[in-house]
């Protein structure tokens, strides 16, 4: 017998217990990662209940791969344009929340007598929640569809591309040691560049490939295409210096955007999901009881710190980004708890050798208390909002609303704020790319043209002309492009007043070009040659070839955008004419209603997506015969059937299974009608097992009376749950007999359909 390989026992010993504790997790309604952790904990070397891991270094390893897959997941749900959409209320509150709770757990962590890394660390494990969590609470208690969930949702995309900045901020201060502003600033600068500069080349490169090789790639070529560009992102980041985990978020964030997506986040999940429970076990393997309970105390501190900060920081960054005080509060209440991320975090401290290790116990105590505390904090949110609208004053509490109601009411910003962020996004991005290809120049275009002349001007003067054309449609792009808005347009014509700085931040930005072109050409020559070729080079840019030059510029861009919003051109659509008939219906507060009660609470009327079950009562009913908007107050904006959308459908429309359905309506109404909406056929036990059906057959004859009857008015199909399939009369066969056709004397009647009920039908009429 051939040799069993050490790593081959362990994973067979940690997926077997995973999965036995898991599913009594499971049946325990409780999260699975928890369940994943106890199990490495009955693995690991501080229990001796069963058979332990024995190569923990190949389960190191497997770990690791756990975490790059689970960040590349995120990244596929993450999607750049969704943290666009997350608007300015959930951005606020989370960028609120994670400074606040971070500098508390740095503060606690010093104040308890730990390191400075130590502390740090502990800060960076609180910044974010558990998404896990908060979704599977949100389910139970049926509070998915609230307007707050989406604050919530929103909140946690935030915290997450936050702490991934924090994990990359974290492992440069860990291995420099060193604490210096200006060395954070250039870790920071160097971050943003590699960051954009993957964003735009990902984008324009990645998704166009895609496309055009779609017909070649079923669900095992792109599983393997998917993760081998995740690994190759891995591979490249850590090459530049950043960790393994931002590259494999990077490129999930990247193939976000593609149409892909869905796909690939689909076909990546068992994968993801395998290495993941590898991972939390390697967690939980690491975790001595005996080390949690000497840390008592740091638990119950951190445990404090997350429930009662997290709830107050969280609260007070809703209510200062405009949110009404009841739905701040019930954000507050279900972001108090620590998320997965806390061990990603922990175990990068370890791994880097500059945490102690008594941080783990501690983390994973204080997310043991707050996993159970999150539904009572979710439930019981409305019960404090009770509370606090009876302690605050009225003055107080009529200030926060009509902060609130002034915040809601603010729909545009101003032409000069537009301008100004096209500008910045033009440029920043041109330039970028100018940086990136003139570093690729001069890192292997520069050496490989000196090895081909001999004569060191010539190949110079090769490589700066090859250089200058490749960056040319960029560099028409940032110090020529106009901003494509009607802003520019307005401020422009309407005020001789706005023509100043609108050139002077033309001429900043040609200056800007100029100077890029002189540093590259004073690399190779005198000060006076590099400023005169970087005139020549501007005017040839901005006059001589600007039509042609701005004509690639454009195709280039078009590119991007198109691959940019592929994914995303139906949704943006729907989101649109949804937003119209909003705007259109009539559940709009007069302004002396509204003022009338101001003090109570803003306008809360919002879209919330449904789908319709299978087995649902109203399958087939029309909008009329259901009477929704009548009996609930609610409206519909939209069905969605597949690729068909029906926009603000009318009373005749019908509703069929798997229809996305937008409904409009406040947090009551859908709280009232959503059990009305999720209502189903009563199925008997059985009646959903493929094993109940069959193919049989009834005769007419003189007992059952089916003679002279068409199929309908013999009610056959209703009677047996199923389909007639055919009918033998004598030598002939009538295949899929329609409805109306008349049943004779001696007619063999086949059937599919429920095994019982035919049976029953039968005796029924044998009794007869």
């Amino acid at each position: 017998m051939g040799h069993l390989p050490k790593l081959i026992e362990d994973l067979a010993l940690i997926l077997i217990v995973g999965a036995v504790v898991t599913l009594l997790f499971r049946r325990i309604k409780q999260p699975l990662v928890l369940g994943y952790i106890i199990a490495g904990l009955f693995v690991g070397p501080h229990l001796d209940l069963m058979p332990t891991v024995a190569d923990k270094d190949n389960v190191k390893t497997l770990a690791e791969i756990g975490v790059i897959f689970l960040l590349f997941s995120l990244g596929l749900e993450f999607s750049f344009k969704k943290l666009m959409r997350v608007g300015g209320a959930a951005s606020i509150t989370a960028f609120f929340e994670i400074v606040f709770i971070t500098v508390v757990g740095f503060l606690a962590g010093k104040w308890m007598g730990w390191s400075v890394m130590d502390s740090m660390f502990l800060g960076g494990m609180l910044a974010s929640s558990s998404t896990t969590i908060i979704i599977r609470a949100f389910d139970e208690l049926g509070v998915k569809t609230k307007k707050y969930a989406r604050v919530v949702f929103g909140v946690l995309v935030v915290e997450d591309i936050v702490v991934i900045l924090l994990m990359v901020l974290l492992s440069t201060v860990a291995v420099t040691q060193t604490f210096e502003g200006m060395e954070m600033l250039k870790t920071v600068g160097k971050l943003l560049f590699f960051l954009i500069l993957w964003f735009i080349a990902g984008i324009f490169i990645i998704p166009s490939f895609l496309r055009a090789v779609k017909k070649m790639l079923d669900e095992e070529t792109l599983l393997i295409l998917a993760i081998g560009l995740c690994l190759g992102m891995v591979v490249l980041a850590t090459q530049v210096g950043f960790s393994a985990e931002l590259g494999a978020f990077i490129m999930g964030s990247i193939l976000a955007e593609s149409t892909k997506a869905e796909k690939i986040e689909h076909i990546i999940k068992p994968v993801k999901d395998l290495f993941g429970a590898v991972f939390f076990v390697s967690v939980g393997m690491m975790i001595d009881p005996k080390a949690i309970a000497d840390n008592a105390f740091p638990v119950f501190i951190v445990t404090f710190i997350t429930i009662f900060g997290k709830f107050i920081s969280t609260t007070i960054g809703a209510v200062i980004s405009g949110q009404p005080l009841k739905q701040s509060i019930q954000v507050g209440m279900s972001m108090a708890q620590i998320g997965e991320f806390a061990f990603i975090v922990a175990s990068l401290g370890l791994s880097l050798g500059v945490i102690s290790e008594f941080l783990f116990p501690v983390a994973v105590g204080a997310s043991a208390i707050t996993t159970f505390t999150t539904p009572y904090m979710i439930k019981y949110s409305d019960r404090v909002f009770a509370f606090t609208e009876k302690i605050l004053p009225a003055k107080v509490l009529n200030a926060i609303n009509k902060y609130s109601y002034s915040a809601e009411t603010i729909q545009t910003e101003s032409n000069w704020k537009k301008v100004i962020k096209s500008y910045s996004i033009t440029v920043l991005t041109n330039f970028i790319m100018i940086l990136a290809l003139s570093l690729l120049a001069v890192m292997f275009l520069h050496p490989f043209i000196g090895e081909q002349f001999e004569n060191p001007k010539l190949a110079n003067i090769i490589a700066l002309i090859i250089t200058f054309i490749v960056i040319t449609p960029f560099m028409w792009g940032l110090m020529a492009k106009k901003p494509n808005n009607m802003a520019y347009k307005e401020l422009w014509i309407n005020n001789k007043y706005n023509k100043g700085p609108l050139l002077a931040m033309e001429f900043i930005r040609v200056g800007i070009g100029v100077l890029i072109i002189g540093f590259l050409v004073s690399q190779f020559y005198t000060p006076w040659v590099a400023i005169i070729v970087a005139i020549l080079f501007t005017a040839v840019i901005l006059f001589i070839f600007s039509k042609k030059v701005q004509s690639l510029y454009a195709r280039l861009e078009t590119r991007f955008l198109d691959n940019l919003n592929a994914r995303e051109n139906d949704k943006e659509l729907l989101r649109m004419e949804a937003s119209k008939v909003l705007s259109e219906s009539h559940l709009k507060i007069k302004e002396n209603e509204f003022k009338k009660h101001l003090a109570l609470s803003p306008w809360d009327v919002h879209i919330v997506d449904l789908i319709v079950s299978p087995n649902a009562l109203y399958k087939g009913s029309t909008l009329l015969e259901l009477s929704w908007r009548e009996r609930y107050g609610i409206n519909i904006a939209y069905i969605k059937r597949g690729d068909k959308v029906i926009y603000a459908p009318s009373a005749y429309n019908r509703l069929f299974p798997f229809d996305e359905v937008g409904i409009i309506a406040t947090d009551e109404q859908i709280q009232q009608f959503k059990p009305v909406f999720e209502t189903s056929e009563n199925l008997k036990d059985g009646d959903d097992k493929l094993e109940n059906v069959a193919i049989s057959k009834v005769v007419v004859n003189q007992l059952n009376k089916f003679k002279g009857l068409t199929i309908k008015e013999s009610k056959i199909k209703e009677a047996t749950n199923g389909l007639v399939l055919g009918i033998e009369r004598g030598n002939d066969r009538i295949l899929s007999p329609g409805s109306d056709t008349i049943l004779e004397w001696g007619d063999i009647i086949w059937i599919v359909g429920d095994k019982s009920l035919i049976s029953k039908l039968n005796k029924n009429v044998a009794v007869t």
